[in-house]
């Protein structure tokens, strides 16, 4: 999990909500992603997503049945269908998502009757980290944006020489 929070770290300084994911198998480094939604201009790009393709390419196969994939935050209902699919035997992650969970938060893909492949799901390690990450980011990205809202509004007079 200290590896998806370098992950998150790198999506920060990206100026990226601060999620990060890895998929190993063993002791084995498979993929590793940070979110890179707003640099892509991808809906899809979040880290769950590029950490599996990057899996995915190592290993030449579109399935990972042994493989484990940690994640800074609960995966949403996108990435949770792509564990599924890519038949990932566990998920480990950090905070939840209420908004967008699709493990346990807002809905529990994995538990669905009717899916050939199961996957375990270990939920709160390091949420704490993960969560005051997150937190903080959006603390950040709201002061920034009264700064620019207060800066529009009230515009400096233009200066005479």
């Amino acid at each position: 999990m200290t590896l998806a929070l370098r992950e998150a770290q790198k999506a920060w300084e990206a100026d990226e909500v601060p999620v990060g994911a890895v998929v190993v198998r063993g002791n084995e480094l498979l993929g590793r992603g940070a979110n890179g939604v707003e640099a892509l201009k991808d809906a899809t790009a979040h880290a769950e997503m590029i950490a599996l393709t990057q899996a995915f390419a190592a290993t030449g196969d579109k399935r990972l049945p042994e493989a484990e994939l940690y994640c800074t935050m609960e995966p949403c209902i996108q990435c949770t269908g792509a564990l599924l699919h890519g038949r990932i035997k566990r998920v480990v992650y950090g905070a939840a998502d209420p908004k967008f969970g699709g493990v346990e938060s807002l809905v529990c893909l994995l538990d669905l009757p009717g899916l050939n492949h199961r996957v375990e799901a270990v939920g709160g390690v390091l949420a704490e980290e993960s969560a005051s990450m997150l937190q903080e980011f959006f603390r950040r990205k709201r002061a920034q944006q009264a700064l620019a809202k207060q800066a529009k509004a009230n515009p400096e007079p233009p200066t005479e020489d």
